[in-house]
């Protein structure tokens, strides 16, 4: 049987260098705020730094990434059997592209006064979405630490890119994630492909049955670690939620109410569809707001530079679907929106686990419309929130600006557009796709006829020619001119004959 070892966060935390960790890496992490470890570290780091597969299970936003990533970075410099030769050493699989350079990008951080012989610890991030020859180059020229996406990587490791006999590590990250997104029969070919004699560590918010399966089929004697108690609230108990019942045409007034709260920072809203997510970018910058979109009608340049953004404050309203926001990993995000209502229970919690992260406060607010009353109610149930029905608000109901600390002068707007419309992974606008107009030939002049008599806009009218008088013309070309003549229509009706046939047939 499995150990399981369960507690609730310390009063008390411990900092890393009381856990054994690499002063490396202990000065790395101090110069990024981060001195002292959140319980999934603490309970993880003295398993993991011994070698011992593990299963860690904590909320979103609890600090899993360093729990497995700073032993990994101390297992593969320190571990004498196994020397650093530029072909991986660790591999992290991660269910989404965002994700990936979160992950990649931490532990490239903590790793920076690591090294492998007389060069840098490389730590690489492999996904789709990106040419396959940069990424073919970086693991040729020595990658340390691979983190990557389950698509990819068996893609170059199927092209003979992608080394995984030597691996000594192996992380599964947000493992139900990958399981609602379908890459489990991915997941078990890159598995058959690395040595049996390594550690394993799989990391997950949830253990439904096929990820234990899982865990089971490729770890040796896993202790499952769980970072609080087993009654605990699916949600963040920081994090104060509200659910209203809103109207599809007024949503978009009231969302830019909500956006003028006081004291509200970095937003993220959540939408089921692209078309809706990018629909709500548009009008949110056409009321003035700094807003960005992700989701995956964008190319992935679009959704990156839209994350860079708004993790450094150059717009502070994210809109996304909600695989696109898988793997958002941003501690400082205040208020999430859901603007439509989550398909179910898991899709709630992850939504509003963007916010309320890293022991900090956030406001959920949540927008139910009447055709979503009954899919609102199971999800209520399912996380016994006390609220299955909700209450009828506009953006004008005196109890919205109440409870969310909205001033009573905000309006729809609060400014100019702030940017031009975002970029579909086509290289459109929305304007320009809802509506395509053909290319107009230069040699064409516009004619007008007016009482019988072809003109132009630019040159006198001609002379009547025979026939414009009432006859019909055929369309051809004019053998005065060389241009063709203008076409005149006329609705013909069929003779009595005709019609006695037709009649009759």
């Amino acid at each position: 049987m499995t150990p399981l070892i369960s507690t609730t966060r310390p009063t008390s935390p411990p900092s890393f260098a009381e856990l054994g960790v690499r002063d490396e890496i202990v000065r790395a992490l101090a110069e990024d705020g981060i001195e002292h470890a959140f319980a999934i570290q603490e309970l993880t780091l003295p398993l993991a730094l011994a070698g011992d597969d593990l299963i860690g299970q904590a909320r979103t936003g609890m600090g899993k990434t360093y729990g497995f990533g700073i032993p990994l970075l101390q297992r593969v410099t320190t571990s004498p059997d196994r020397p650093l030769t530029g072909a991986p050493r660790a591999l992290v699989v991660v269910p989404t592209r965002e994700l990936c350079i979160q992950v990649s990008g931490d532990l490239a951080d903590a790793a920076k006064y690591l090294t492998a012989g007389d060069r840098p610890l490389s730590v690489q991030a492999i996904y789709g979405g990106r040419p396959y020859e940069p990424q073919i180059e970086a693991l040729q020229a020595g990658a340390d630490v691979v983190v990557g996406t389950p698509g990819r990587l068996l893609d170059l490791a199927q092209q003979g890119h992608l080394q995984l006999g030597g691996l000594s590590v192996l992380v599964l990250d947000e493992a139900d994630e990958m399981l609602d997104l379908g890459f489990l029969p991915d997941i078990e070919r890159i598995l058959a492909r690395i040595p049996d004699d390594r550690q394993s560590m799989l990391f997950s918010a949830t253990m439904p049955g096929p990820i234990i399966t899982l865990a089971r089929s490729f770890m040796n004697q896993p202790t499952h670690i769980r970072a609080e108690a087993p009654h605990s609230s699916a949600v963040h108990d920081a994090t104060e939620q509200f659910v209203y019942r809103a109207h599809a045409l007024d949503k978009a007034e009231l969302v830019a109410r909500v956006l003028q709260a006081r004291g509200r920072g970095a937003t993220m809203i959540f939408t089921r569809t692209k078309r809706t997510a990018q629909k709500v970018a548009d009008d949110l910058n056409e009321r003035g707001f700094k807003v960005g979109a992700v989701h995956g009608d964008l190319n992935q340049v679009a959704r990156e530079k839209a994350l860079k953004s708004f993790r450094t404050g150059d717009i502070d309203v994210l809109v996304a679907t909600d695989v696109a926001a898988r793997g958002i990993d941003i501690d400082d995000v205040t208020h999430v929106i859901n603007y439509q209502c989550p398909d179910d229970e898991k899709t709630y919690v992850h939504r509003i686990g963007r916010t309320g992260r890293a022991g900090k406060t956030g406001v959920a607010v949540t927008l139910v419309d009447w055709d979503e009353l009954a899919r609102w109610t199971l999800i209520d149930k399912a996380l016994n929130l006390c609220c299955p029905d909700p209450a009828e608000t506009y953006s004008s109901s005196p109890h919205l600006y109440t409870e969310l600390n909205i001033p009573a002068e905000a309006g729809g707007t609060v400014g100019k557009p702030t940017r031009a419309p975002a970029k579909r992974a086509d290289g459109e606008t929305r304007q320009t796709a809802d509506r395509q107009r053909a290319p107009r030939n230069p040699n064409r002049s516009r004619r007008r006829t007016r009482g019988g008599q072809a003109g132009t806009a630019d040159a006198a009218p001609q002379a009547a020619r025979p026939g414009d008088a009432g006859e019909a013309r055929t369309a051809g070309t004019s053998e005065d001119t060389g241009q063709s003549a203008p076409r005149r229509r006329r609705r013909r009706r069929p003779s009595k004959a005709a019609a006695a046939t037709v009649n009759g047939s």
